[in-house]
Order: structure tokens, then sequence, then C-alpha cells
């Protein structure tokens, strides 16, 4: 029966599971370079695809291949020298302070190595660009699926790829009404030791060479990878070459062709390190001579399938507007020159889900990074590292809401594996119980604070556990919570109540503290001095509050550790308070510094309005200066890196304000966005599509603090639409339309019974909910 039911999900996709239309990036030209290239993904594999006619380039990537090697980076002179860097803090003799931090805080070796990309596939077609016609290249988020379509002389070629979770591996297509001749080359600009045939397809094996580089640990040879493809079906001629820097095939006279390609390294997650019992091209050969022992196999229905079990979970429409016939890059001129299109922000939501899906989820093992899996450069932009003062977190604010908790586990066994190294970190640096990290990591797990000072953020650990809890908030997995998320609260928690020291004033506060990446003036001894490092910054208290807030649920969930939560109510009393300034907006930290930049890009003294919930209506004073904070930013010139932007246009939807989200969000779209519609830092960084669907789905439900609350944060001109499958905390799902200012058509589905309350335009209801669909009314 369950083969019957695959079967008719395959045949026909849209009237089973009747949400999304066709979901489409397309164009009328081919990528002139990266940033025009589409995405292909399953979490372990990326690929991006340019759609060229002459001479195709599939830039490709696998999650682990990266620089760099394990090693411990704690400065193992921190913890004695601890007490003299927060004196210097305490007693505000910030310049010394940083030079004692300098020298025995960061870390040893100071810096990472790079997330580079895997290789190229070329297609070199006999053909020229100019020969072309009738030419179109799109991509399908819901099928995860890219077609190159043109005409030579009146033959018509189709292209067509993806990387399929199910068979691991990346499938190209062609077909043609004539016969065609061809070749497929293999290349990689560094380190291949080899290139290889086999009889059916080409490889390549190598070894990243790291060279001596300061700070930036030892040099030599590391990671080892291999890529290779072979042909799985073909009606007519075909012989591999090997050439020099290349391997590949020439095809002949052809009218169908399919090809899989993937790739591999020697890198263990559960080392997080190379294992020399991997051997990368044996894995890969294995893989791909099953998948051509198995030609017969329907590997793009099965792809489909599971692609769409997953994608078509949420869909949402606003003013029922379907599909535009505009091409992509067409339609994102005319929205940033102020054009309506109340589809371009649909399709930005669900290519931000798209993009989720195909960088972190099984077959992958690693999170989604900077770039989410997708690189093109060896020295890529802030490594491609997983940045932990914001990034990587905002990487999974859509998670959980958009239904796709499958990534989020994805990062929660990373995390898993980096509580080991961060347990060193604690007590190396700290002399603490528990873990911490600092501002980033990569796969060896480094924990040690990275770059230099401002890279002293021992309370990014801590907020790493925010999107572990939320995925229990929001699926309420007790098994998960259990085995998985409850250590890893219960060890930053340790981590949290040994680092807390007492302030001159009396506090618990953290010292030594930072405001991810910004820095504050004033004046000692009559001189102006600045300064990064600080005690109690307001985003570190907000921190401990939402971990002592997810710490409690979890442990009363579990009815474990009771005298733990009962330390917790004893050092709550004992924390600072989150202070409003002169200015009406909330300190950035314990006193009311002046900003060096007033428009910086971190808002992290917001952090309790979003992604936290301890500023809320209920939180008056609190509530009308965090307006106040982003005011102020704002009008410095703040908000103008994408994944800042991103950030305000969630700040609007918790302030309730759909007007201003709104607006945010047309200049993240219309502004911040490349023709593939990827967000720019600049250049191109991940985190700001992630986190703009994230604010796109909090405009529709937000379920904080104990409450659903329906359409919170939508502009006038969302006048109708509709919601299909959203989340919320409780593991609740929502379908429901609006018009006219009324919602219609709720339905609620539960896993089981429970006692909601739901609210809209300010009126709040409580239901009864029984186990599966409930259809409810606010009539």
């Amino acid at each position: 029966m369950k083969n019957l039911i695959n079967l008719f999900l395959i045949v026909f996709p849209v009237f089973v599971f009747g949400q999304n239309e066709d979901l489409k990036l397309w164009y009328q030209q081919p990528a002139a370079k990266w940033t025009e290239a589409l995405p292909l993904g399953n979490g372990r594999l990326g690929a991006m695809v340019h759609g060229r006619v002459d001479q195709e380039l599939f830039q490709l990537n696998e999650e682990s291949v990266w620089a760099g090697s394990k090693i411990n980076n704690n400065n193992k002179q921190s913890a004695a020298h601890l007490k003299e860097i927060q004196d210097a803090i305490f007693e505000s003799r910030f310049d010394d302070a940083k030079e004692l931090a300098t020298k025995f805080m960061v870390g040893t070796p100071a810096r990472i190595r790079s997330y580079q990309p895997l290789g190229n596939l070329r297609v070199l077609y006999p053909w020229s660009k100019s020969d072309s016609k009738d030419y179109s290249r799109t991509l399908l988020l819901n099928e995860g699926l890219h077609t190159t379509s043109f005409n030579i002389n009146g033959n018509k070629i189709d292209q067509t790829s993806f990387i399929s979770a199910v068979d691991d591996a990346l499938f190209l297509d062609w077909r043609s009404d004539e016969p065609i001749s061809f070749s497929i080359e293999l290349d990689r600009a560094r380190d291949v030791k080899e290139y290889g045939t086999w009889q059916d397809g080409a490889y390549y094996i190598g070894q990243i060479q790291d060279s001596v580089k300061k700070d930036s640990g030892p040099a030599g040879n590391h990671m080892r990878f291999s890529a290779g493809f072979k042909v799985i079906s073909i009606d007519g001629e075909y012989e591999v070459f090997k050439d020099e820097g290349k391997s590949g095939i020439r095809v002949k006279n052809i009218k169908n062709l399919k090809l899989a390609f993937t790739g591999a390294t020697d890198y263990n997650l559960d080392k997080l390190d190379f294992d020399p019992s991997i051997d990368p091209l044996k894995n890969i050969d294995k893989q791909l001579s099953g998948l051509k022992s198995n030609s017969k196999r329907d590997f793009y229905a099965l792809h489909v399938n599971e692609h769409r079990l997953m994608f078509d979970r949420v869909s949402i429409s606003l003013n029922a507007v379907g599909e535009s016939e505009v091409p992509t890059d067409q339609r994102l001129k005319a929205f940033s020159e102020g054009t309506e299109d109340f589809g371009l922000p649909v399709l930005f939501y669900q290519y931000g889900r798209y993009l989720l899906m195909s960088s972190s989820r099984s077959p992958g093992r690693l999170p989604a990074n900077l770039q989410g899996i997708w690189n093109q450069e060896y020295e890529a932009p802030w490594n491609s590292d997983f940045h932990t003062n914001i990034n990587l977190q905002m990487n999974y604010w859509p998670a959980e809401s958009g239904d796709l908790g499958e990534t989020s586990l994805i990062l929660a066994n990373f995390m898993k594996e980096i509580v080991k190294p961060g347990s060193e970190t604690a007590k190396e640096m700290y002399g603490a119980n528990g873990w911490t990290i600092h501002h980033l990591t990569d796969p060896f797990g480094r924990t040690g604070v990275a770059d230099g000072v401002w890279g002293v953020s021992p309370m990014a650990g801590p907020w790493m556990t925010f999107p572990i809890y939320r995925h229990y908030a929001f699926s309420k997995n007790e098994k998960y919570l259990r085995e998985i998320a409850y250590p890893i609260l219960k060890g930053s928690l340790l981590w949290v109540l040994d680092f807390l020291v007492k302030s001159p004033e009396g506090y618990l506060v953290t010292n030594p503290s930072h405001s991810p990446e910004n820095e504050f003036e004033t004046e000692v001894n009559g001189k102006t001095v600045k300064s990064q490092l600080s005690y109690a910054s307001t985003i570190d208290i907000q921190i401990i509050h939402e971990l002592f807030d997810n710490f409690e649920q979890a442990a009363k969930q579990l009815k474990v550790d009771q005298d733990l939560v009962e330390k917790i109510v004893a050092v709550r009393l004992q924390m600072p308070p989150i202070r409003v300034g002169k200015s009406g907006a909330i300190q950035e930290w314990i006193h009311d510094y002046k900003e060096v930049e007033p428009g910086h890009r971190h808002m992290s003294h917001l952090l309790g309005l979003y992604p936290g919930n301890s500023i809320n209506p209920s939180t008056v004073e609190l509530f009308s200066a965090a307006k106040k904070t982003i005011e102020n930013r704002l009008s410095a010139g703040g908000g103008h890196t994408g994944w800042s932007k991103a950030w305000i246009v969630n700040f609007y939807a918790r302030l309730l304000d759909g007007e201003k989200a709104n607006a945010h969000l047309k200049e993240l779209i219309g502004k911040t966005c490349l023709p593939n519609l990827f967000s720019t830092h600049p250049p191109f960084q991940i985190d700001g599509n992630f986190g703009g669907a994230a604010g796109f789905a909090e405009m529709l439900i937000q379920s904080q603090n104990d409450d659903i609350v329906l359409l919170p944060a939508i502009p006038s001109s969302w006048k109708s639409g509709s919601v299909h499958g959203l989340k919320g905390r409780g593991n609740f799902k929502f379908n429901f339309n609006w018009s006219e200012g009324k919602i219609r058509d709720l339905v609620v589905s539960s896993d089981q019974t429970a006692d909601i309350s739901i609210k809209f335009k300010g009126n709040s209801k409580r239901f009864d909910l029984k186990k599966g669909e409930n259809r409810l009314s606010f009539d």
C-alpha cells in the first residue's frame, strides 16, 4: 500500500499536495557570474548551476571540504590571568584589559582556515552562445530541479539537474531532438593529486595542502577528498579521457544521457577530525556503481517525492497573486524601483526554506555555514565559517515555524559534538564547569577565542542553545529533549553559573563581556577611551534570562535538577536590570556609554525582543525603548547589510508594526538581494535569506509567551491571503485564510489534546484542541 501511495504522489503531486503552485526562479539568459547561478543541494552536496550554452559550469561543494586541522586553540594562560583582566575591566582600565586579553585570551592559534569548493564539472558544447535561441533556465523550488533549455539550429536541447537526498548524488540529464556531441570535464584548481578514469566515468583525488600561514594552525597535508561521475545511461557513444589538470568523457551522437556525480572527504564528525580509515575514492566508486547497477530506478521521481514531502508542508499566498510570468531578475529590479509584487515576498520566503533544506539536512551532517553550503572561493569571505555571534543562530530562525525541524537536528547533533571541546575551553580558559564557545567555530571544533579581542564573546555558547531548545518547544519531542537538548542546556547553564562574578555594584555579571563586534567610548581620568571589552553587556544579561527560562521549563518537563532550578531563582535576583538610557533607548552596556558607531550592524541589546521573548508588550517600558533603539540605529544608517536588515524585519514583527516590518522586508529583498536572490553582507552571506524568511513568518504567526497570535504584523496592503502549514510552539500547525479583516477557515492540527489561547486583532479566545485537525472560529 505504501508503494501505491508513493506512486500517486509522484504522478499527481499538485493534486495530492494541493498547496504550492510551481515556485520558481527563472531567467532568459545564462549566469554571467557566480552570483547569478542557481543553487542545488541535499545538505551534503551543493552545486551552483550557471546554465551556459557554450561552456556550462556546475561549481560543486561538499559540506566537509575544509582547510585546517584539529587543534586545541585555547589560550592556556587565560585562567591564570582571568581575575587580572576582570579587575582591569571593573576599574575601567580598558587599555590594560585589551592588552591583557590580547596576550592571555586570544587563541593559539588565533585564526581558522577556510571552507573550500569541491571542484567543477564543465560541459563543453561545440557551439557558441550566439547560436542559441529560445533560451531559459529555471529552478523549481518545490521540486529541487534545475532546467536549462535552448535551441541550436532547430534542435531543442534540455539539460536538467537535481541533487537527490534519497540517492545522495547530483544527477544530470540531457535530452535533445537530434543527436549531439560534447565533452564533460572535472577539475579543481588546487591540491588534486591524481586525475583518473573508470571504464564509465572520471574522477580525481586530492588532499588539501595547507601552507604556512601565521596564526592559522599547522601547515601540511590535511583533508583528503575525491569527486567523480559515472554514466548511468546513454543512447550513443562515449569515451573517457585524462588530460593535464582534468579528466572526463566525450559523448558522440547522443539524444539521451544521464550521469550521476558525487564527492566525499575523510572527515568524521564523531571525531571532529580526519579519519584515516575513510577512503573517499573507494566510497564514491561504490556509491556510483550502485546507482549505475540500478539504472532503471526512477531517480527523479524518488527525489521529487521526497523533496516535496518536506517543501510542500508550508504554502502561503498574498492577495491571490499567482506565479509571475516575468523573469526573476526583471521582477527583482522592478521591485527595487517600487513596483508592487505580492508574489515576490512569498517567493523569497519559500526560497529561504528551500536554501535551508538544501544546506542542512540528512544526508548532510554539518550545519549551514555563512554561505549555506555554496562557496566558490578557496579563501572565502570570513572563511565561510560557523559564526556564532548571531549568524549561525540566524540560519535556523525559520526552521521551526517553517516546519523544517529536520534541519535543526543537524545543528543540534553538531553542537552535541562541540560540547566536548567547549568543555575544555570552559575549564582551561575560565576554570569553569560546563562548556562554552566564542564567536566562531569550524568542523574541527575550535572553541577558543579567534581572530582577536573582538572575538572574546564567551556567551556565544549559551546563545547557541536557543535553536537547540526551540526545536523542542515547537516539536514537543521529549526524547529529543532528554537525550540531546537537555544535556547541552545543562552544560551551558553550569558554565554560566561558574562564569558569573560579583561586580563593584554588587551584581552577578559576566566579565569579560562583549556586545558583538561593537565598541563604546567613555572618559577615564580625563581621557577618551574606546573599548570593546566591558562587563555585563546587555546581550549577556538577556541571554542568561532566556537560558534560565528554557532550562527551567526543560527541567520541569523532565522532572530533574530541582536544585539547579532553585539556584537559578536566587541568581536572577542578583543580576543587573536591563536599563533604558538617556536617549530613551535600551542601553547596550552596563553603563550608558557613547556609541562609537551609532549605526552599527549588530543590535545585540535587542536580543530580548527577537529571537528572545523577554521584551514584549507586557514589559511596557522596555517595549517602548526597543522601538526607540531601532529608530536610533536606523537614523544613523543601521540595517545596511542583508542579515542586519533581516533582523529589523523580525524586530518590527515582534513590535506588532506591520507597515514597518513590510517596508524593511521590501528593502531586504529589493536592495540587498543579488540576481539569484542570494542576500548580501556584502558579499554573499546566506543568513539574510534565512533571517528574512523568519521575519516574513513572524508577520503571519507568532507563538512566544504562551500565546498564538494570528496576523500580528501584516501591513494594510496584504488585504487577503492564505497560510497553510506554518507551525507554532507546542507542535501546532495552522491553516487559514483571511480577507476583509477576518480570519476564515481556521484549522489547527495538534498531535495531542491541548488547551491553547489564540489571539487576533487584540481579541483572545481559548480553545480545547483534540488530537488531529480542529476547525475553529473567531466569529
